[in-house]
């Protein structure tokens, strides 16, 4: 992940990608140069467009959540179908003290 944000931060500084700078910038953050990955991530940004894959990405990322926050809300909304069962059970045993 550190090469890909390195690359983006080239970008952004509008630096060349390329292995050189690539490498540099995971060294200045101190991580470990695994000269295999640098060399695979330039060549698979040599045909691509950042601006392009930067612009489509937030999309992809904001669909990807909403399942999510779902599934989270989910439990929630179980809970309360729980809530008035409890309450007709304790309803039930008050009125039998009352007879």
């Amino acid at each position: 992940m550190e090469y890909v944000y390195a690359a983006l931060l080239l970008h952004k500084l509008d630096k060349e990608v390329n292995e050189a700078n690539l490498t540099s910038v995971v060294k200045a953050s101190g991580a470990e140069v695994n000269e295999a990955q640098v060399k695979s991530l330039v060549a698979a940004l040599a045909d691509v467009n950042i601006d392009e894959a930067v612009k489509a990405a937030p999309v992809a990322v904001a669909a990807a959540a909403a399942p999510a926050a779902d599934a989270a809300a989910a439990p929630a909304k179980e809970e309360k179908k729980e809530e008035p069962k409890n309450e007709e059970a304790a309803m039930e045993g008050l009125s039998s003290l009352f007879g």
